[in-house]
């Protein structure tokens, strides 16, 4: 088989090329109420868009009340059972030091760990966290469940390159107000907002290394939330910034109202879609060799980019051009 006939993806794709690819958009919601509603529009935008553009993850650290977890991962771990098919549903346990995590792990990845896209840990802060929450997944007969973690204090952003390494991490996210918190009223308030969080030099400081040590194993670095839900121009910025200027390929929403402006923003436009699908299709006929394209010269290096920007498309809902379309129907069949 000539290289021409291979698969884009089989080409480019290697170690520090982002072989993780994830939904841009991570929606979290831990009332019952909000947690159907959040499945009914996953579900009704996937039918939109003719892909799952956004994850649900149910939300068991912050949404269930004290003294009910037990209750509360029953719960999560039955609406996870009864998602529609091909629906990317997570869900966020406690830490592994809360005496909640065992009990979480056990109901919610031990009854649904086929069915789950991925476990998020938070307040991560070490390799050992990480081994700690694989073992307990194993043990719970989940080996093949990817972990998300969360990074929310200085120590962890020390330790994110190595937490990072572990083979079943697949997404590091960053906890904005708990990191802020961390600095003992160093930072001030307007460290959390949607203008601060993009200035204060510690919190760009952690930003920049959670996406530096996720890029560099391969690892989807998840960007923080924006609180002032109901401020979108805000959350357009926001958004923005993160995928343009800080090396972020997805980001959290916690309101309904976060999720098309966050899909706008890390999708590629026209132009780019266009210039993609013409450089890689002239990349194949050349079996991958150099090319020139407008008066520059392309290589694997940008190839792999230009793959990047159209399997980020792909998974925002795009509309490719049918010669891309190809390409990653090939892909999933």
């Amino acid at each position: 088989m000539s290289e021409s006939a291979v698969h884009p993806q089989e080409v480019l794709l290697g170690a520090q090329a982002g072989a993780v690819v994830l939904p841009v958009c991570d929606h979290y919601s831990g009332v019952e109420a909000r947690m159907r509603k959040s499945l009914a529009l996953q579900a009704e935008m996937a039918q939109e868009f003719g892909a799952c553009v956004f994850d649900v993850t149910f939300d068991c650290e912050d949404g269930a009340p004290v003294g009910g977890e037990a209750e509360h991962a029953a719960l999560v771990t039955e609406l996870a059972l009864a998602a529609a098919p091909g629906m990317r549903v997570g869900v966020r346990v406690h830490p592994v030091d809360h005496p909640a995590f065992a009990g979480d792990v056990v109901t919610i990845a031990g009854r649904a760990g086929h069915r789950l896209s991925h476990l998020m840990v938070p307040k991560v802060e070490s390799a050992e966290d990480v081994r700690e929450a694989v073992q307990a997944l194993n043990a719970a007969g989940a080996e093949a469940l990817p972990l998300h973690v969360l990074i929310e204090s200085p120590f962890a952003v020390h330790n994110a390159f190595e937490i990072a390494s572990h083979p079943r991490v697949q997404s590091l996210s960053f906890g904005l107000m708990d990191f802020v918190s961390a600095h003992g009223g160093a930072i001030p308030a307007d460290g959390m907002g949607a203008a601060g969080q993009f200035t204060h030099p510690l919190v760009v400081r952690a930003k920049l290394e959670i996406a530096s040590a996720a890029h560099a194993h391969g690892k989807v670095p998840s960007h923080c939330v924006v609180t002032e839900f109901n401020d979108v121009d805000a959350m357009r910025a926001a958004a923005k910034k993160a995928a343009c200027e800080f090396g972020y390929t997805r980001m959290w929403s916690i309101h309904p109202n976060q999720i098309r402006p966050i899909l706008e923003a890390f999708a590629p436009d026209e132009r780019q879609i266009q210039m993609a699908t013409k450089i890689i299709a002239s990349a194949a006929a050349a079996n991958w060799a150099p090319v020139s394209f407008d008066g520059t010269l392309h290589d694997r290096a940008s190839y792999r980019h230009f793959w990047q920007v159209l399997s980020r498309a792909h998974a925002t809902g795009r509309a490719l051009p049918p010669e891309a379309q190809a390409w990653f129907a090939a892909a999933s069949s």
